[in-house]
């Protein structure tokens, strides 16, 4: 089975068109009034889809809210597929962060293998791998074509955390966001399938990432710590009015 089989029309009209939107509640997010306000921000806001941690009830409460596919993150082969089983439209290996600040770091061969348990799990699911961004630049993208091969129909890249912005406004955003920035324009140009970059971005650093080889862009602390819903709202819509104008641009070129 191919990635145009395993991604819906829906979304792959999305990565096609480079303006795919994610927004993401958080891996280890299980506060329904969060997830709730998350889910209803993206659908309100023009996201194209939302990652969700594994829990059938999150995946149950998502699927009441909102038509957009739901995506749903974990480490545990196991776990997704019982998220699949639970309705969930796609699964991602990724959303790492929470286990940086417990000191786990993830290898590329544990990545690897968990991609191959997964795929084994869910032939027939689409499914996102994050690439992590404490391997060096060229061993991601080494990481990158190996997950492709035995599977993955979309990469993601991250970054946020490995990156500390020196300065205020603009230029910290764009030095917050640099690692992924580096890591989508690279993995990009090795991998046939959708590049979706993650980590650290903003409405400013959103357009960049495209211009960097992107097929769209993941979101998540510049909305899930928000705890105003018409705010988080106006960030997804910046986000998306982001993407369509670098898109326009590109294509006016």
């Amino acid at each position: 089975m191919t990635i145009m089989n395993r991604l819906s029309s829906q979304l792959q009209s999305a990565f096609d068109r480079r303006q795919a939107l994610k927004i993401i509640s958080g891996l280890q997010n299980f506060n329904f009034e969060s997830v709730a306000m998350v889910v209803r921000a993206a659908e309100l806001g023009g996201a194209t889809f939302v990652d969700i941690a594994a829990d059938a009830g999150l995946i149950n409460l998502a699927k009441t809210i909102t038509s957009l596919p739901v995506c749903v993150s974990a480490v545990e082969p196991a776990k997704l597929a019982e998220a699949v089983a639970n309705g969930a439209d796609l699964v991602e290996i990724g959303n790492y962060d929470k286990f940086y600040a417990q000191g786990r770091v993830f290898t590329a061969d544990e990545v690897l293998e968990l991609t191959r348990a997964t795929r084994a799990l869910l032939p027939h699911t689409a499914l996102s791998v994050t690439v992590p961004h404490t391997l060096p630049l060229d061993r991601q993208v080494i990481l990158a074509e190996q997950l492709v091969a035995v599977g993955a129909d979309i990469i993601q890249t991250e970054g946020g955390t490995s990156s500390a912005p020196a300065h205020a406004g603009v230029l910290g955003l764009i030095e917050k966001a640099a690692p992924t920035l580096a890591a989508a324009h690279a993995i990009s140009r090795a991998v046939s399938v959708p590049v979706l970059c993650a980590s650290g971005l903003s409405s400013v650093t959103a357009p960049m990432a495209i211009a960097a080889g992107a097929s769209g862009i993941g979101v998540g602390t510049a909305v899930n710590q928000l705890n105003d819903e018409i705010a988080a709202i106006a960030v997804v819509r910046s986000l998306r009015e982001a993407l369509t104008s670098q898109v326009a641009v590109s294509n006016s070129k």
